[in-house]
């Protein structure tokens, strides 16, 4: 039951689509009529709202990391496996959202949130390939999927091999999420930031 439990209240809890009700809330319109429709952080920042990119940014961060401290104060008897149980399902909530015909998010940024969460060495990690990835790279959509893709390793290097199994199966989602992106980086059409038409 507990199990059940933090599958259903980490879903519930990510999928809350705070980019959709943040730029509804401060007049930027319907996200999902906006760029590629994505309701995460890159696609906000195409109303020309930065702090409600920022905000998404964080809020969907958040997601993940709540739901992981929440498995762990309400279930610390299931150890590693409830948080990352619960992390899984808020990631998942993030992507396939009950409330949005269950077309959400990509989950980099959910998953950037429980990876901080579950232990802070595998989310810096993250971070930083991301963050590295992009600033060099200059593609949005290529740095997130290598940072997803980094933290299992990370997880499984510094001995958290649980965490490492479950990140692996949510960094399979991320690179499924972003499958259009990865096309088009095949064809040399992804656009870099900063392009007059970027898309998700």
């Amino acid at each position: 039951m507990t199990i059940y439990l933090l599958i259903a209240g980490g879903y519930l809890l990510g999928s809350i689509p705070f980019g959709v009700l943040l730029t509804r809330a401060f007049g930027a319109g319907d996200l999902r009529q906006i760029g590629s429709g994505n309701i995460g952080a890159t696609n906000v920042l195409r109303t020309g709202r930065k702090g409600l990119a920022a905000a998404t940014l964080l809020l969907d961060g958040a997601k993940g990391a709540a739901a992981v401290l929440l498995a762990r104060h309400f279930a610390p008897e299931l150890g590693d496996h409830a948080a990352m149980i619960a992390g899984a399902a808020a990631m998942i909530g993030h992507c396939y959202p009950v409330w949005l015909g269950f077309r959400g998010g990509k989950g980099v940024a959910t998953l950037l949130g429980l990876a901080l969460a579950l232990a802070w060495p595998i989310g810096l990690v993250f971070a930083a390939v991301w963050l590295g990835a992009v600033l060099l790279l200059r593609i949005s959509s290529l740095g997130g999927m290598l940072g997803a893709v980094s933290a299992p390793v990370a997880a499984f290097l510094f001995g958290y091999p649980v965490y490492a199994v479950g990140l692996a199966g949510l960094a399979v989602i991320v690179l499924w999420r972003h499958r259009e992106n990865i096309a088009r980086l095949r064809a040399g059409t992804e656009p870099r930031i900063g392009a007059a038409k970027e898309r998700a």
